[in-house]
């Protein structure tokens, strides 16, 4: 499937994860739908728009198992912990638990809602390495502060790439009256995706990473209970119809260009043409082989079992100068790669994360191996 990208052939790009990559046809079904949009706007954004939003809605919903009325688009999964975050009702004394694998912007969204409310941020140590994921369930909720109202953690966390007990956690939260909400910026397309089953108060996702839709496209799920609560970031002409529904008070919000949504049927339709399935089998072997092969050179530990892995993983690096290190790999070995650390601070341990997609093939592996046996 290389011909089918549109990713530099110079560079040896393993980093997926950051920011997706749309491959041709479904990037070419996105500029078609710009295309109509300019050819005749009036007609796309005042008689096509909500008929065209709803059936790509609903084609969505299928893929991740919800009910339609229950989801909306926004163009990223930070946008839609934002939309929820403002919403909630907090107050002095309540307390938001998070875990120090989060991603910072969520992180950032978080401490603003809390010096804006008075509420308060606790953040959980979730221990390396990890081995059975009962391990995050037991650290999440150790000393759970009582008046915790929001558990706001990661499906698939994006500075350690691993993935999280998310069904048992919400499970568990819902038992104590405790809302969830769910970043899973990195799960559809890289791991099956099954809301019913999980559970969550409220699960937002991106399109345009894992599941190669353009740029731009995600999605925000709400269980049905708490749409009233749910105030839109955008007030326009959708809120406060007679029929004001979540999806209604959502979905206009003036003037946009929805192409990237209405291209996510496609970006499903060609993981489907494409036995993903297979693929991502595929991507998870490489990416543990090649965890494993940067663990030997170290010498380190792994951090974490491989079935706490997708199409990611992680390795742990020797103390390094981080922006240095990242600059040679790509300055001097054309290779696009992550070093992340963990928590705000950034004063913990060195990891490279390694991303690999359907273009991604052994040789590429090699390169990043070759390469950081070199540096190191």
């Amino acid at each position: 499937m290389q011909s089918d990208w549109l990713l530099n052939p110079d560079i040896t790009f393993l980093n997926h994860g950051s920011f997706g990559a749309c491959p041709r046809p479904v990037f070419e079904t996105y500029q078609r739908w710009q295309l109509e949009l300019e050819r005749q706007p009036v007609e796309f954004m005042g008689r096509r728009y909500h008929d065209l939003m709803n059936a790509a809605r609903q084609k969505l919903a299928n893929y991740i198992n919800a009910a339609a009325d229950d989801l909306i688009f926004v163009p990223n999964a930070t946008v839609g912990i934002n939309l929820v975050a403002r919403s909630l009702k907090l107050q002095a004394g309540d307390v938001i638990v998070m875990t120090d694998h989060e991603y910072g912007a969520i992180h950032k969204t978080w401490e603003f809602i809390a010096n804006k409310t008075g509420a308060e941020l606790c953040i959980k140590t979730v221990p390396l390495p990890l081995t059975d994921p009962q391990q995050v369930v037991d650290a999440l909720f150790a000393e759970l502060p009582e008046r915790t109202a929001v558990i706001a953690i990661s499906h698939l966390t994006s500075p350690t790439a691993v993935i999280l007990p998310i069904a048992d956690i919400c499970q568990r939260a819902r038992q104590q009256g405790i809302l969830t909400v769910i970043d899973g910026a990195h799960a559809p397309g890289q791991l099956p995706l099954d809301l019913a089953k999980i559970g969550a108060d409220f699960y937002t996702g991106n399109c345009h990473k894992w599941l190669c839709a353009p740029k731009g496209s995600g999605f925000l799920h709400a269980r049905s209970e708490h749409h009233a609560m749910l105030d839109p970031l955008v007030i326009s002409w959708g809120w406060g119809w007679p029929d004001n529904t979540f999806v209604n008070a959502n979905q206009w919000q003036g003037t946009r260009d929805v192409a990237a949504y209405l291209s996510v049927p496609a970006a499903i339709e060609y993981q489907q043409a494409h036995d993903w399935p297979v693929v991502r089998a595929r991507c998870h072997k490489m990416a543990i082989e090649t965890m494993g092969r940067i663990n030997q050179l170290t010498g380190l530990p792994a951090i974490a079992t491989d079935d706490f892995f997708a199409q990611m993983s992680l390795a742990a690096l020797p103390p390094i100068d981080k922006e240095a290190f990242r600059a040679r790999l790509y300055d001097d070995y054309h290779i696009e790669v992550p070093i992340t650390q963990l928590g705000q601070t950034h004063e913990g341990p060195h990891y490279v994360r390694v991303s690999f997609q359907a273009y991604n093939t052994q040789a590429d592996a090699d390169h990043l191996l070759a390469a950081l046996a070199d540096l190191l």
